[in-house]
């Protein structure tokens, strides 16, 4: 396994991302339509296409999903991903037509140093045509995709991915783009939240501070309300319904919590899509669907640190510190 989303079977991701506007975009592309659900626990969130994932509504699988900057102009990259789409002969077949279906989330980043003035046309049309055509088994992580423009509140954000296997034979895998409100690491160290979850040194392996940080619990905030959001991705190869996934997105959340301090507040619009590639049936039925909670909420909160650790600065003279560039001597 490459501790990589990719390493649940039926999925691939792409990235494209434009380094004068210091923004990007990332797609989740399926190779067969999967089942999917949302869950959005922030307060200012920035969405296309997601309601159809509620699970009474009718749509029963996407051929992709979107994680993109740019606020609510990086919607545009959906119509870029469904072109793409489109010329590989995917979507929704309605008679002589197929309709791509691409639900989408945005995080925040306008205020980064990148130049924003790109007149009447926005770049992400392209941006998301580039993603989906770009889609492979490897991918890098850090500042890349959805995660290029990202920041925290004390270091430079950026795209984060993890996978483990469960007990019971279930891949399951996460992908994130981390532009918090908050902090992913305490105080003022080099230490990660999301330390007791780390695997094979993955994100540096320093475990947590001894002693206790005395200020670790001090709110150290990034911006203004809607100048954030961490936006993620947990996919399986277990066989699930809407609902199932409904509930493994939910129970990712806890993840996000563990690794940023903090989450889900009024300022931020985190959001974590669940996809079911449908490799594997539940043997053990709501047995099985726990453990896949269990190991999703842990996975992502693994995916959050390696996203920040794997960071580099942006070039701009204003720019926040990489994580690596602060920290490396530790």
């Amino acid at each position: 396994m490459k501790n990589l989303l990719t390493d649940v079977p039926g999925l691939k991701v792409g990235n494209s991302d434009d380094k004068r506007v210091a923004t990007g975009v990332t797609a989740i592309v399926f190779d067969e339509p999967a089942v999917a659900s949302i869950s959005i626990l922030g307060g200012a969130p920035g969405v296309r296409d997601t309601a159809m994932l509620e699970p009474e509504m009718t749509v029963g699988a996407v051929d992709a999903i979107l994680l993109s900057g740019g606020s609510a102009f990086g919607l545009d990259a959906a119509g870029g991903a469904m072109a793409a789409l489109r010329e590989k002969g995917r979507g929704f077949q309605v008679r002589s037509v197929r309709v791509p279906i691409v639900p989408q989330a945005i995080l925040f980043d306008l205020l980064n140093g990148g130049d924003k003035e790109w007149g009447r046309n926005s770049p992400y049309p392209e941006l998301g045509h580039q993603a989906v055509m770009r889609a492979s088994l490897d991918f890098k992580l850090g500042t890349v995709g959805a995660g290029y423009g990202a920041t925290t509140a004390t270091l430079k954000g950026g795209l984060g991915s993890a996978s483990r296997m469960t007990a019971s034979g279930y891949t399951v895998g996460a992908i994130v783009a981390v532009n918090a409100v908050g902090t992913a690491t305490l105080g003022d160290g080099p230490h990660f939240w999301a330390a007791p979850f780390e695997q094979n040194e993955e994100f540096g392996g320093l475990g947590w501070p001894n002693p206790f940080p005395v200020d670790a619990l001090k709110a150290r905030l990034k911006g203004g309300p809607s100048e954030n959001t961490v936006i993620a991705l947990i996919a399986t190869d277990a066989i699930l319904t809407k609902a199932e996934c409904k509930r493994l997105a939910l129970s990712a959340h806890d993840g996000m919590a563990r690794a940023i301090r903090p989450a889900h507040t009024p300022m931020d619009g985190d959001v974590v899509f669940a996809a079911s590639t449908g490799h594997k049936p539940l043997a053990n039925g709501v047995i099985d669907l726990t453990e896949l909670c269990m190991a999703a909420s842990d996975t992502l909160a693994r995916a959050i640190a390696r996203g920040v650790y794997e960071a580099e600065a942006l070039p701009f003279g204003d720019a926040q510190a990489a994580w690596k560039d602060r920290y490396a001597r530790h």
